[in-house]
């Protein structure tokens, strides 16, 4: 088998490190569901900080850069918006200016949540780059654009870079050319439907990467309600993306398949209770069952009487819960055709010394 693509297994997102060890780290995705209105994606970085996420993340294009004139919508987009405009005519409404991004960046600040940011054009990009951005989230739609891919790794910034649409050569190929330029990169499994139905999370795709990447992952989420995004913390998930908007009702692509408020809160809750739940590697007593254990696990006892001098058997010992007292009978056979040291009576804790 050939050689994994290796990258670094920490970095640092808005000062909080991101490590195998480290507590997932949650995007709250306001995508365009701002409708162009920078006071409404202000409201959105509310939502986020208050929900407990790690970071509010926005869409940077300038349509005219991104997308021909005459290009028809996704279907997801036709069912949400309708058909009468084309694909750019509703990107162009969905629109922020660097002035927008300044400002959010700037309030971000303020609230003490990480501003994220997706270029989706070269032109976009040397906006971003200007503004001092921590970190790029790369979207699926440019996971082939291997010309752009280069441009991003090359800023040195770190990547987060969604799969969605893709096959894994093309993943394979993608993350080989950006590594020669940039090592911090945390791979995200992503189904690029709005929404997707729960048999199209494909979640094991995370196992996937594991044995062909060494590298951090996540999973950015597109399926209905709190969904799939938690469950891919046990499969080694470190970062999860997840829409969210302040109204479902409201006007615009996305806002049906996203969180409400309430929701997002609810979905941060949930991923904090699973990071608690996995807890560590480690299998030892826990504080609490240390103190359990004492009470419930049991230790030696003598059966019967036993006279100085006398052989423990099979016969005349037993294990009873003595409060912690005593040998735990997994050393039974260390004791078992060694002689007492002293006089036993019934229901006597051995105190016989033994080599653990």
């Amino acid at each position: 088998m050939k050689n994994k693509l290796i990258f670094n297994k920490e970095i640092t997102l808005g000062g909080k490190v991101i490590n195998q060890t480290s507590q997932t780290f949650i995007i709250a995705e306001a995508g365009v569901n701002h409708g162009g209105d920078v006071e409404l994606a202000k409201k959105m970085v509310d939502v986020a900080k208050e929900a407990g996420a790690d970071a509010v993340k926005f869409q940077a294009f300038r349509t005219e850069k991104l997308i021909k004139s005459d290009v028809e919508k996704a279907e997801y987009q036709k069912t949400t918006t309708g058909e009468k405009e084309s694909q750019a005519q509703m990107l162009k409404g969905l629109e922020l200016n660097v002035e927008a991004y300044i400002d959010l960046k700037e309030y971000c600040n303020q609230r003490q949540i990480l501003f994220l940011i997706t270029p989706f054009d070269e032109f976009s990009l040397e906006e971003l780059e200007k503004l001092d951005i921590d970190a790029y989230k790369i979207g699926s739609t440019d996971a082939t654009n291997i010309p752009f891919l280069i441009k991003v790794a090359k800023t040195g910034k770190p990547i987060l870079f969604s799969t969605g649409m893709c096959y894994l050569s093309e993943v394979q190929l993608a993350l080989s050319k950006m590594a020669l330029h940039n090592k911090n990169i945390i791979l995200l499994q992503c189904v690029a439907n709005y929404p997707i139905s729960d048999n199209e999370a494909n979640l094991n795709v995370l196992s996937t990467y594991k044995a062909e990447f060494d590298i951090l992952l996540g999973y950015s989420d597109h399926s209905t309600g709190v969904g799939a995004a938690p469950f891919a913390i046990p499969l080694g998930a470190k970062v999860l993306e997840k829409h969210f908007t302040l109204d479902k009702s409201l006007e615009g692509p996305d806002h049906s398949a996203s969180l409400s408020p309430r929701e997002l809160k609810e979905f941060v809750n949930l991923v904090r209770r699973v990071d608690l739940f996995l807890g560590k590697e480690e299998k030892a007593p826990t504080t609490s069952e240390k103190h359990t254990r004492k009470a419930l696990q049991k230790c030696l006892v003598t059966l019967t009487s036993i006279k100085k001098g006398e052989l423990f058997t099979e016969d005349n010992i037993i294990a009873k819960r003595t409060g912690g007292n005593g040998i735990s009978p997994i050393h039974s056979e260390k004791i078992i055709g060694t002689k007492a040291t002293k006089n036993y009576a019934p229901d006597d804790i051995i105190v016989e010394r033994i080599e653990k």
